[in-house]
């Protein structure tokens, strides 16, 4: 089985490149936010202000991280469930973000979005927290410290590994799968 091999920020292309069912490896920045978070990220677009980070191109990681033990980087970096994301998602896609990480299927609502807006949903597997994190080679907090573990951190990862579920084009690996095997 083909990985494809993509370095974060993305551009338009590399998300167009991308095809539902497809294994990939990020390297690169991306950035972690969970409801919270994208909670607040609404609200400041919403009134024009400025955002904490650059959206443009960026990849946001569901992920609210534990706390590092002695000697490590990030404690276990686990996938949340996308499905909480979903009434945010179209407007982060709007303001410049290109994908998204987390586990679980996602409205309709945005997967209309990401063909709209040139976007891709990516799965991490979910349980395997512990072993992800072993891809993250760097972890600050950059935004909403009083957050805690659901503030904005900028993680630095190498080879971290995810999976195409709804790409740019309406491609849905949950809807494709499932077709394979009916009967």
């Amino acid at each position: 089985m083909e990985v494809k091999n993509i370095e974060a920020p993305l551009s338009d292309e590399e998300v167009l490149s991308l095809k539902a069912g497809d294994n990939v490896l990020i390297s690169g920045v991306i950035y972690t936010a969970r409801d919270a978070a994208h909670k607040k990220l609404i609200e400041l677009m919403e009134k024009g202000e400025p955002l904490p980070i650059d959206l443009q191109g960026q990849i946001i990681y569901y992920v609210g991280p534990t706390p590092a033990k002695p000697e490590q980087v990030i404690g276990s970096a686990g996938p949340t469930t996308s499905g909480r994301m979903d009434a945010y998602t179209p407007q982060m896609l709007k303001h410049g973000m290109k994908a998204c990480i987390g586990k679980g299927k996602r409205s309709q609502a945005v997967k209309d979005a990401l063909q709209e807006y040139k976007g891709v949903y990516l799965a991490a597997v979910g349980g395997a927290g512990a072993l992800l994190s072993k891809r993250i080679n760097k972890c600050e907090v950059v935004a909403y410290s009083e957050l805690g573990a659901e503030a904005i951190h900028r993680l630095e990862v190498e080879d971290f590994p995810v999976t195409v579920v709804n790409d740019a084009h309406g491609g849905d690996v949950y809807i494709e799968g499932a077709k394979a095997y009916a009967r």
